[in-house]
């Protein structure tokens, strides 16, 4: 069994400095911790692999593809593979588990 931890998960972020932490690397998929502030710029490409994302915390815009909806915490988003999906307009600082299948390379 893996377990993992939220606040620590967080902490491990941040002490890389990055925007995102990958925090499971499996067969069948990958998970990781995504994190933008307030007003920052979302710099995602579009992806090889199918993605779930699921919102743990903040209030933003997601577009993906054509269309647009607001995400807040509890909130989970499907992206197929390929699809360009950005956050924009990042009201409150949002962190969200994303899942990739197959996992990311």
């Amino acid at each position: 069994m893996k377990e993992f931890r939220l606040d620590q998960l967080e902490a491990e972020r941040m002490a890389h400095d990055g925007a995102y932490l990958r925090f499971l690397n499996e067969r069948t998929m990958s998970a990781g911790l995504y994190a933008l502030d307030a007003g920052q710029q979302d710099g995602q490409r579009p992806q090889r692999q199918d993605v779930v994302n699921f919102v743990l915390s903040g209030r933003a815009s997601l577009t993906v593809g054509g269309e647009t909806t607001t995400v807040a915490r509890g909130s989970v988003v499907f992206v197929p593979a390929g699809v360009q999906a950005r956050f924009h307009h990042i009201t409150e600082d949002i962190r969200v588990m994303v899942v990739f299948s197959p996992p990311e390379g």
